[in-house]
């Protein structure tokens, strides 16, 4: 039989244990991540940036954090501390992430400010580069799938190798949902790009650079960037050389010409007596290039598909992409890949 004394002592430790038991719940359930910093402000670049750490409870049991779709957590060295990752959009704004821990919910408010940077000084700005391989790849599946899908049926604004590069361009880096879908019916569906969605950028539909030097914040609307650009000057202000050995070329970049013994209206609309000596065609890989021949003979002109076989054997020695041929430019890939080299 237990003595008085004992039960006393007895209750009291059920009591203190108790106590104990209910404070360090208390304790745990109120514990919450620390977020550094708490507002973050980025540039609206396109980028993934390391923007915060998310310090979690000491005495955390598991993770019970849940996080924002425009965040990507990794871990760190330090023991209950991740770091957190916020992809940019390319268009200034604001966003409010979002982080639940248990049963409070965490935001930090975060401001994405115009970034007018132009890493390779060559007028393209940085939020136009394509930052992820992703991204990059997805940019050429689509501008060879739709070069080549013109072949089949060409869009009546393609008149010349020039207006090919410029539709494939604009269209590959559409949002190709249902409805885009429903008006290219020859096309299958495969990932996007991501970064951002033509026209949604802070140019809008002046995707092309016209004007030589870098890229400055007054560029936006000064005539820098059009809508419209000739071969010489897709060449010139929206490519870059790779090489002038064909084995460099990738699908979804151009080889260009220049034939200056070619007399035959080209490139630019609305001007009669107008002559351009540069050309265009778009290396698709194994299936060769596609190109659109331009006015031929006061006529239209029209789709075309070479083996790269045969065009290296052209019967026209201009045409072939040989070193020795000084009617060949290059190849050329787009500055928008740039940041992949």
């Amino acid at each position: 039989m237990l003595l008085p004394k004992t039960i006393r002592r007895n209750r009291w430790l059920l009591v203190t244990g108790a106590l104990i038991v209910f404070t360090l719940g208390v304790l745990y359930y109120r514990q919450t991540p620390i977020i550094d910093p708490k507002q973050v402000t980025l540039p609206a670049d396109g980028a993934e940036h390391n923007a915060l750490r998310i310090h979690l409870p000491t005495f955390a049991l598991g993770s019970n954090l849940t996080i924002d779709t425009y965040l990507r957590v990794l871990p760190t060295k330090e023991t209950a501390q991740l770091e957190g990752l916020i992809r940019a959009p390319v268009n200034p704004g604001t966003r409010e992430l979002r982080l639940g821990w248990r049963n409070h919910t965490l935001t930090v408010p975060v401001t994405f400010v115009f970034d007018h940077q132009d890493t390779y000084s060559d007028g393209t700005p940085d939020f136009l580069r394509l930052h992820t391989a992703q991204d990059r790849e997805a940019f050429r599946a689509w501008f060879t799938s739709i070069a080549e899908s013109q072949l089949d049926q060409p869009s009546s604004e393609i008149q010349d190798c020039a207006a090919l590069l410029r539709f494939a361009y604009r269209e590959a880096l559409r949002s190709h949902d249902e409805t885009w879908l429903l008006s290219h019916p020859s096309q299958t569906t495969q990932p996007s790009v991501a970064q951002y969605t033509y026209p949604q950028t802070p140019l809008g539909a002046n995707l092309f650079r016209v004007r030589p030097g870098p890229f400055f914040p007054e560029d936006l609307h000064n005539g820098s960037f059009a809508q419209f650009a000739d071969a010489q000057t897709l060449m010139e202000r929206n490519t870059y050389l790779v090489g002038r050995d064909l084995r460099m070329a990738r699908p979804g970049d151009v080889i260009f010409y220049r034939q200056l013994d070619q007399q035959s209206p080209y490139d630019v609309p609305d001007v009669t007596h107008y002559h351009s000596p540069f050309h265009s065609m778009i290396f698709c890989g194994e299936s060769g290039v596609v190109y659109h021949t331009g006015p031929i003979h006061h006529g239209k002109g029209e789709m075309r598909r070479l083996l790269v076989s045969d065009l290296l054997h052209h019967p026209d020695a201009r045409w072939r992409p040989l070193p020795e041929n000084t009617n060949f430019l290059g190849v050329y890939r787009w500055n928008i890949l740039r940041e992949g080299d």
